[in-house]
């Protein structure tokens, strides 16, 4: 395993949405002759629009920031989620004075169905599929329901715009860093799911298909942020599963922001990989417990988990490039190479590598406002 990389030259390339670009050795690239914006004019489906991630990139895109879409539609099965964020989007557009980032479309349906999901994908040019089941001891005991999900899900996003010739520039999937080397259930649909999509290139008559794929994002639904500030507020104990587990760790600005430059900078079969950071997920709840007197209870490890996670295992390191601040790994199919690859990563990226320590914790934690100000029920801070 390692972490190195080598860079070179520079890469031009065609874009499925920013049509010409040129990326050298620092990620940079030239502006576009027009002036245009990333998202000018574009048409955006969100499947999953009202998840952790979904939510932030439906605000991402409609305020503005990477351009000002025509069109914005959520798509997602939950209806009374779809309900929360009509209801938040509103009274934050109230607190900006009026300065509303305009309001999307809220389509109720479920990507398992491919009749919705067709209707959906109609006068739609950019998908971004981030439905999932993903909790990860649910799929190992329902493991069926991730497959019609996350494997199922992805076919019929492919189906639906094959079968109906429809005028979709680009799909991007969002994956899990439980798709690289996976030992769960979760993992392994997931990584079905991104080959379906890097597959589909091949078929493809217009649509380019690419993924990104990155670790835990801090306080999103299921992770162990909520569930730590909940314990914490109880006055505990906090509960780990091993004190040598470790995850990466990802804002869900950062999350967005992959996402965002896999479709500026993306080629068709990518999977693009943010230069996460990673940590010790006792340290996480040392540094959220702060002085309170909680304890820490250590209970085992869940169905399905592992230990440390990889973004990016040891062979897909021999096709991984540096590109825009990411790492991206080019596709294993020949038919979408572009020729022979000098790899820029060296070795496995693996969460057990380059951690933070306490203090690190402590600060990224601080940095996205997730530390508790109030007490542990029923314990005073220490002295």
């Amino acid at each position: 395993r390692g972490s190195g990389s080598r860079r070179t030259g520079h890469r031009c390339f065609d874009s499925p949405i920013v049509r010409t670009g040129c990326v050298d050795a620092t990620g940079s690239r030239r502006p576009d002759i027009l002036g245009r914006m990333l998202l000018d004019g574009r048409r955006i489906l969100i499947i999953g629009g009202t998840g952790s991630m979904g939510s932030m990139l439906t605000r991402r895109i409609l305020s503005g920031r990477h351009g000002h879409p025509a069109r914005v539609v959520v798509f997602s099965r939950d209806e009374a989620k779809q309900h929360d964020l009509r209801v938040a989007l509103v009274n934050e557009a109230a607190g900006r004075n009026g300065d509303a980032w305009g309001s999307p479309e809220f389509v109720i349906g479920d990507v398992r169905h491919l009749a919705s999901l067709t209707s959906a994908c109609r006068d739609v040019d950019v998908v971004i599929n981030a439905a999932a089941l993903k909790q990860v001891p649910s799929c190992e005991y329902f493991p069926y329901e991730a497959v019609l999900t996350n494997v199922v899900g992805a076919q019929n996003l492919v189906r639906a715009i094959e079968d109906h010739a429809l005028p979709v520039r680009l799909v991007v999937g969002v994956s899990t860093d439980k798709a690289c080397k996976p030992v769960n259930t979760m993992g392994m649909t997931k990584a079905i799911q991104e080959r379906i999509l890097v597959a589909a290139n091949l078929r493809s008559r217009g649509t380019s298909y690419l993924c990104v794929r990155y670790g835990n994002v801090l306080a999103s639904r299921g992770s162990v942020i909520p569930l730590f500030r909940d314990q914490i507020r109880r006055g505990g104990p906090v509960t780990i599963t091993t004190t040598e587990m470790t995850r990466f760790l990802l804002s869900l600005d950062d999350a967005v922001d992959t996402v965002m430059a896999a479709i500026e900078h993306g080629l068709p079969g990518e999977t693009w990989v943010p230069t996460a950071t990673s940590a010790r997920v006792v340290d996480i709840a040392r540094a959220m417990i702060g002085e309170r007197e909680v304890d820490i209870e250590v209970v085992g490890i869940r169905p399905g988990e592992k230990v440390h996670e990889s973004l990016i295992s040891d062979e897909e390191a021999m096709r991984t490039v540096h590109r825009a601040g990411y790492w991206v790994i080019r596709p294993a199919l020949p038919e979408l190479g572009a020729g022979s690859i000098e790899p820029e990563r060296i070795g496995e990226f693996v969460s057990d590598e380059h951690l933070l320590d306490a203090q690190g914790v402590a600060a990224l934690l601080a940095a996205n406002d997730l530390l508790l100000d109030e007490p542990a029920l029923g314990a005073a801070p220490r002295p």
